[in-house]
């Protein structure tokens, strides 16, 4: 491994790293009042592309990084889909009601 492959690596680490404290915060309390669904749709699809890249040039820490940030980001996102769409019944639900 060059110092090179090892300072991508260390980069990947630390930015996927970041994201783990958010995830298990989003799984465990399903709070996702605060994360926009135009944001993080548009970062998993980038996401998704860096991996697609990195893929392309064989380059495995944006590879690796790009992968393991994805699998996050798209827990994240589902959740917010999957709550959202929960909340949006539940008020139907309720309007029903009345």
């Amino acid at each position: 491994m060059t110092s090179i492959d090892a300072l991508g690596y260390l980069a990947a680490t630390l930015t996927t790293a970041s994201f783990v404290p958010q995830a298990m915060l989003t799984l465990r309390t399903r709070n996702v009042s605060g994360i926009s669904l135009g944001m993080y749709s548009a970062f998993t699809l980038g996401v998704a592309l860096w991996l697609a890249y990195g893929w392309q040039l064989g380059e495995w820490p944006i590879v690796v990084a790009n992968a393991l940030t994805l699998a996050l980001a798209a827990t994240i996102l589902i959740t917010k889909l999957l709550v959202d769409r929960k909340a949006r019944r539940e008020a139907a639900g309720a309007v029903q009601k009345r």
